[in-house]
């Protein structure tokens, strides 16, 4: 599988932390840096054994990098009974809301092709492959984040949340879409994310002529 990076439409994502409100997020480059990482420690497992686990680790991974849901929710998803395979959907449990509510949120086919592979590869896991615990989960997102050079204020998995959000606000996607994939109950806390960061902003003015 190729790393799996991403570019906005409208350039590069400028990493926040001083925003009042703003969440921070990993820029392009952290983000792509950190999905090259963990598939580099995936493709390193020496022996069968390693790699099948290493395979739910990765899994995860691609689900909460490309879903923007909590690690909650994803270690909640039933591999054999959530995922859409042939639509590329996977439907997620949203936390935070009373009484039961999901939502579907839609994968690229190339990771819905990856997880594919690793149940082909590994059927034993198949109905638990998201069976992890959190604990050793950000465990091992750290050490991953830390060989990808982000800083550790940064080196935890709800980074992607925010970072999933701040790409999809940046390519033009509808507000309330963002809201519905993220599954916020408030449409004034997916707003939060409309606020743009002054580097980027100067960013903006300058490829437009403006500045």
């Amino acid at each position: 599988m190729h790393t799996l990076a991403v570019r906005t439409s409208k350039g590069v994502l400028t990493p926040a932390s001083t925003g009042r409100g703003l969440p921070s997020y990993l820029s392009e480059v952290q983000v792509n840096s950190l999905t090259a990482q963990f598939q580099a420690w995936f493709d390193s497992a020496r022996t069968e054994r390693e790699r099948k686990r290493r395979a739910r680790y990765w899994a995860t991974f691609l689900v909460l990098r490309f879903t923007g849901a909590r690690l909650g929710e994803v270690l909640a998803i039933q591999d054999d009974t959530d995922i859409d395979w042939r639509n590329a959907e996977v439907r997620i449990r949203t936390l935070k809301r009373r009484g039961e509510a999901t939502r579907t949120v839609f994968l690229p086919a190339n990771v819905v092709a990856e997880l594919s592979q690793i149940l082909v590869a590994h059927p034993d896991l198949r109905g638990r492959l998201f069976k992890l615990d959190p604990a050793n989960f950000r465990k091992v997102f750290r050490a991953r984040a830390e060989e990808a050079g982000i800083p550790r204020k940064l080196s935890h998995p709800h980074i992607l949340r925010h970072t999933r959000a701040i790409e999809l606000i940046r390519a033009g996607v509808p507000l309330t879409l963002v809201q519905n994939l993220l599954g916020h109950a408030s449409l004034t806390t997916t707003a939060v994310y409309l606020q743009i960061h002054p580097v980027e902003a100067k960013h903006i003015l300058r490829e437009r002529g403006l500045i």
